[in-house]
């Protein structure tokens, strides 16, 4: 429970609005008539500026040094050392090249969508009006402090948590902070319960003045507000998203391998005889083969390309892997206002005395509204609705009254004379001794009036707010109103208000759905309201937690009930994280999209953060991307998005563990039979990096529907399985070669390794084609840029060594027969690929993460993820 800070630093035996307005100052060391300078200035160096907690920020050397780290780039600078270590310096400076091309693309992209955001924040308000040595004056918001006393009025948005010690009419805008998004009634007085959403008689920090205006004693400022521990959060250390910890396996993985390989390798040709350095060359070279040395680059060029695509359908992308995340993501929670609703208060019906449709109703309240001068979103929205006011003329007013709950008009027009009342229906309904239908004036009884009152509960429990109109016609002349004038009045009925879901929402979830995404409510709402809301999208919401239900259970009772609840109401932020973090304990991988302060704890503990444009600043410092339309259908878009770049990210991957790994395994086991080395290291290497270069245009390239099907994550035990498959059938051809080679054309070592070169360069290019695509590879047809970049390779490939380039690598040109042979032996094997890669992909290598599925960890504890 947030209080109020005191100079002393002590905090109050109870929440501020508990407190009366004497108590409070006596807490405070402070009157209710305001600081002076000299003070002000004192508190404001006691208690620090009335701003938000600093968000977690990287520089750009940390940034890049978290990159460097990473296992899979420290192997990288690891082979990039030894290829200069073999006098291979161009390999060596061109794996460099890539690693540093990779890291500043990734830091480079993310800093310009960091920017972007700042550019989109909102500033919470800019100037505050404050009394000081006696005046009222403006002050900028970070000069405010605990005592001060603020002058809010209509349209200002409130910079401090405080309490009120004056106020007319006023109704503040709390959508920000609740969710709510009907204006809330607040007045002077004492309040018991320790709820701020209960705290009628106190305002809080981010929330808006709709109507009237008040003086408030300044109760907490900055981190010390109500929703202070939001910001809070954005300053806690970021964690691994789900894409940079599947990743960092990955890279541990190829380090065990290389490692592995380094020392059996080493070992063996040690034990046989051969030359303890020539068989470490060797050995580490082999182990440099085996690494992915695009990946870095193919993954951030990927990523970067969504991020480009994702931009042109208004989504800023301010963390690259978060692309990934939301592709992969299982449960989207939402929440209601501005993202399923429209956020904006519109006329639903106008109902008669009995409860029948009549537009009478919703004409004189508009009438009483234009007239009466009344400037709340239910009088907005009646003003819009209809076209009445212009034809009537105002004789008195009796302004609205919280206290009363009524306002009443004396207007004159098309029916003469007439007193207009609207109100609540407990103030309105004892005024009336008739009410009109369609069969006219009717008397009012006390069983009508009971059926009033039910029908409106039934409003409500269809989320519909309500007002009532009364009227009476005015044979006297015109004069003030007074509590005797409204009386004997004709219920004319009830307007009825609703923040209607938006067109898109409903096609949005259903395209979530058939995507394999559930969503949940996730609101600050009325629970009745959320259930309701939750019908009309398309949601069952056969279960709705509310708030209490969420508090009465522990964390472990939360994560079994989150699985079956779609929609959860009045939920303090705290209980937004506990259901995220109880969802995530479930396996899934979460997204939630906010826009309010209360928000910025959840969007900062889910695995992908979304936000909107005209979110607060807390919750877009909160998010990983922000959505410059506020639609679920964009959300729809980016998870397509995601998911066609993860999936070509994996197709590198899974192409590097078949072709790198069975080259890698043929050449060790040759390379302890035959009497030389089956490949020289530079050989090795240049082999490398031109399969590498074939693969650059895989960012570019088409994806198949079912690929973006279904969530997608790694899964290291689907690729070890798919290398287990093709690896092997790709040694087992460059073993075949090998034989027919020594056997039966008895070669010399340097047409040996020219022929395997080829023929290994050859078989790993063309088969990208084929394990591209889980169809037909002439059905499926790849991109344009993936084309060019493997043929291109291919014809260096075949040009180097048939070219007098080839004697600086040790290359010698084989006999024509020699390559037909292996012409044959690549069709051989690119017809048995094709074939076998229905069995490799039995298990596939992006599955929607669950308990127990490599790649993804259950999270019961605080987690975030890095920005």
């Amino acid at each position: 429970m947030i209080a109020a800070g005191a100079p002393g630093g002590s905090s109050p035996p109870a929440p501020f609005w508990t407190l009366s307005e004497d108590a409070l100052c006596q807490h405070l060391h402070c009157t209710g008539g305001g600081l002076g300078s000299a003070e002000a200035a004192a508190r404001l160096q006691q208690h620090g500026p009335n701003s938000d907690a600093p968000t977690a920020t990287i520089g750009a050397l940390r940034a890049v040094l978290r990159r460097l780290l990473e296992p899979l780039c420290l192997i990288l600078l690891a082979a990039a050392i030894v290829s200069a270590l073999t006098s291979d310096s161009i390999g060596g400076g061109i794996i460099a090249t890539v690693l540093v091309l990779s890291i500043a693309l990734d830091t480079f992209q993310e800093g310009r969508a960091a920017k972007a955001a700042d550019l989109l924040r909102r500033s919470v308000a800019l100037r505050a009006e404050v009394r000081r040595d006696g005046n009222f004056s403006e002050v900028a918001i970070e000069g405010v402090v605990p005592g001060d006393v603020l002058r809010i009025r209509a349209g200002d948005i409130i910079p401090a948590d405080g309490l009120l010690i004056a106020s007319t009419a006023l109704t503040v805008g709390e959508a920000a902070l609740t969710g709510e998004p009907y204006p809330v009634e607040k007045r002077c007085g004492r309040v018991i319960s320790p709820e701020p959403a209960d705290a009628c008689n106190a305002v809080f920090r981010g929330s808006v003045v709709q109507t009237g205006d008040a003086l408030v004693l300044v109760a907490g400022t900055g981190r010390a507000t109500v929703f202070g521990a939001a910001t809070v959060a954005l300053a806690e250390a970021p964690a691994p998203s789900p894409f940079q910890r599947d990743l960092h396996a990955f890279g541990l993985l190829v380090a065990r391998l290389s490692i592995a390989l380094i020392v059996v390798v080493l070992a063996a040709h040690v034990l046989v005889g051969r030359p303890t350095l020539e068989s470490l060359m060797f050995s580490v070279a082999l182990a440099v083969g085996l690494t992915p040395e695009l990946l870095p680059m193919i993954t951030t060029v990927t990523l970067t390309r969504g991020a480009l695509r994702m931009a042109a359908r208004k989504v800023i992308v301010k963390r690259l892997a978060s692309i990934h995340d939301l592709g992969a993501m299982t449960v989207l929670c939402t929440d209601k206002t501005g993202t399923l609703t429209s956020a904006r208060i519109m006329l639903a019906q106008s109902l008669d005395g009995r409860g029948e449709t009549n537009g009478r109703a919703a004409r004189l309240g508009a009438v009483a509204a234009q007239l009466g001068g009344d400037r709340g979103s239910l009088d907005a929205a009646l003003v819009a609705g209809t076209a009445e006011g212009s034809a009537w003329m105002l004789l008195a007013r009796r302004a609205f009254d919280f206290q009363r709950r009524l306002g009443s008009v004396l207007a004159e027009g098309p029916e003469g004379r007439v007193l207009i009342a609207k109100g609540s229906p407990e103030a309105i309904l004892p005024l009336c001794t008739s009410l009109r239908s369609a069969g006219g004036e009717q008397p009012m009884t006390e069983a009508d009036r009971s059926e009033a009152l039910r029908r409106m509960r039934r409003l409500a429990e269809q989320g519909l707010r309500s007002v009532m109109v009364a009227s009476r016609p005015w044979p006297d002349p015109a004069r003030e109103i007074d509590d005797g004038d409204e009386r004997e009045l004709i219920y004319e009925g009830t307007c009825t208000f609703a923040d209607p879901p938006k067109a898109t929402s409903a096609a949005a979830i259903a395209r979530l759905k058939d995507a394999a995404v559930r969503v949940k409510i996730l609101s600050g709402d009325d629970p009745v309201v959320v259930r309701h809301l939750a019908g009309e999208v398309g949601l069952p919401a056969t279960t709705v937690l509310s708030g209490a239900d969420v508090a009465r259970l522990s964390d472990e009772a939360l994560v079994v009930q989150a699985r079956t609840a779609d929609a959860f109401g009045r939920l303090t932020p705290d209980q937004k994280l506990r259901v995220i973090r109880a969802l995530q304990a479930n396996g899934e991988t979460v997204g939630f999209l906010g826009d309010g302060i209360n928000d910025a704890p959840a969007l900062k503990a889910a695995d992908i953060g979304l936000s909107v444009e005209g979110a607060t600043g807390v919750a877009q410092a909160a998010a990983d991307m922000i959505l410059l339309a506020s639609d679920l259908e964009v959300v729809a878009d980016g998870v397509e998005e995601g998911r066609r770049t993860f999936a070509n990210i994996l197709k590198y991957v899974r192409m590097g563990a078949s072709s790198n790994f069975g080259n890698m395994l043929s050449m060790a086991t040759a390379s302890l039979f035959l009497p030389f080395l089956p490949m020289l290291p530079t050989q090795i290497l240049l082999n490398n990096l031109l399969y590498d270069l074939s693969e650059i245009g895989i960012p570019f390239d088409t994806v198949r529907r079912e690929a973006t099907a279904r969530p997608q994550a790694w899964n290291l035990r689907a690729l070890a399985r798919f290398a287990a498959v093709m690896g092997p059938l790709s040694s087992a051809f460059d073993l075949l070669t090998f034989a027919g080679l020594l056997m039966l054309f008895h070669v010399s070592p340097e047409e040996f390794r020219t022929a395997w070169f080829l023929e290994s360069m050859a078989t790993q290019i063309l088969v990208i084609f084929i394990i591209r695509t889980s169809g037909r590879p002439w059905c499926d047809r790849a991109h344009p840029a993936l084309i060019v970049s493997s043929l291109a390779a291919l014809a260096l490939a075949l040009t180097f060594p048939l070219s007098g380039v080839g004697s600086w690598f040790g290359f010698a040109p084989p006999p024509w027969p020699v390559l037909v042979a292996i012409t044959l032996v690549v069709c051989l094997y690119l017809a048995m690929a094709e074939l076998t890669k229905r069995i490799a992909n039995g298990a596939t290598a992006a599955t929607p993460p669950r308990p127990g599925i490599e790649g993804r960890q259950s999270q019961t504890g605080p987690t975030s993820k890095a920005t």
